[in-house]
Parts: C-alpha cells; structure tokens; sequence
C-alpha cells in the first residue's frame, strides 16, 4: 500500500494562498483555523522562500507520541488522524508538533478553547466515511473517493505534492535534476525521517 505524503517545493510556491483557500472551502473549517497556511522565510531577503505548511502526517508522528489519551492514530496510508471524541484539548500536540499543525479552534483560558483541529489530508475522521457527523467533524473525505488533498490539487505552480511518497520524491528529483538546484523539500527530512536524494 502506498505511504502518503506531502511535499512543498519551496523554490516553486509564489505564495498565492490557494491552498489555504481550497482547505478552508472544502471542509467548511471555523474562522480562526487555518488547517493549511503559507510561511515566508527570510521575508524581503536573499533567499527568500514560501513554504506550505500543515500536518506532515508523520513517520512516528510527535503528536501522537505525547498525546495522554491516545486520541491520534494512523492510517493503513500513513495518514495520521486523531478522535476529536477522545481529545482533551490539553495541548500537548501543539507543542510536540514541529510544524505547528494541531490548533485549538477557540481564544480562551484553558479548558474552554476546545478540541484540537488539525489537516486531515482530506481524509475524514475516524466516523463511517462519507458520513455526515464525519464531515461535520473533519470535513470532506475526498481519500475515501479516490482523490487527493484538495490543497494540492489546487495548487497552480504544482509546489505542492500530495500522494504516494515514492513518487512525489521522484518528482522531486526530476525537477532538482532539470533545474540545476534545489532548495529542498521543505519538511521532507523532519516528518519522515529520509533525505531525497537526486
């Protein structure tokens, strides 16, 4: 079975915020959640890069590694979900989280900021798929219909990559061999503990 995975060719985002947009679109997320968002590094430098970043769905996720009721789970894919009916919005994953992908949905004092909501890859929840409490819950589960993240669908110059890890690295690859350079497959190394190498 294929690993899925994402990757953010940094030297291709124009930081269009598609991405953001179709996330928030598809699945309905409340205002204050951004499951998906675009980062500038070195903003206004040389070496000035946009990276897209969400939940990496890990190898040996952090999150789930610190959660104290076991609320994160991973797929048969290598997507790694969690139960918002077990969640206790304690927080640990936030802070575990190297890519600040699980947020809380609500400001507030402790205890009343709610469950934590984090990227799916478009894969729904842990509820029957297509169902409604799934989609009110996690949104739209587009795995289950045979396609892809709608983040990466959408995104125009293709900096984005979502599905089997072998070949988006070979595409990855390809790209570094024909453009002369790369600046690296932003994430690649810390989520799923491998280098591309090209």
């Amino acid at each position: 079975m294929a690993r899925m995975k994402f990757l953010c060719d940094a030297d291709r985002c124009i930081e269009c915020n598609a991405c953001v947009t179709a996330c928030k679109n598809e699945h309905e997320v409340p205002w204050g959640i951004n499951r998906r968002r675009v980062v500038t590094i070195n903003d206004g430098k040389p070496g000035e890069r946009s990276v897209s970043m969400a939940c990496m769905h890990c190898t040996d996720a952090p999150c789930a590694a610190v959660c104290p009721v076991n609320c994160f789970y991973t797929t048969a894919d290598g997507v790694v979900l969690h139960s918002k009916d077990l969640c206790i919005g304690c927080g640990y994953c936030f802070y575990a989280c190297p890519f600040g992908a699980p947020q809380y949905p609500k400001v507030g004092n402790f205890g009343s900021r709610g469950k934590m909501d984090k990227c799916t890859y478009c894969a729904g929840g842990p509820e029957a798929d297509g169902s409604k409490e799934e989609y009110e819950k996690y949104g739209a589960n587009r795995l289950a219909e045979g396609k892809l993240p709608l983040c990466a669908e959408m995104c125009s110059t293709k900096s984005l990559l979502a599905g089997d890890g072998e070949i988006i690295a070979q595409i990855y690859r390809e790209r570094v061999l024909k453009r002369g350079y790369g600046s690296g497959a932003w994430g690649w190394k810390t989520a799923y503990r491998e280098t591309i190498e090209s």
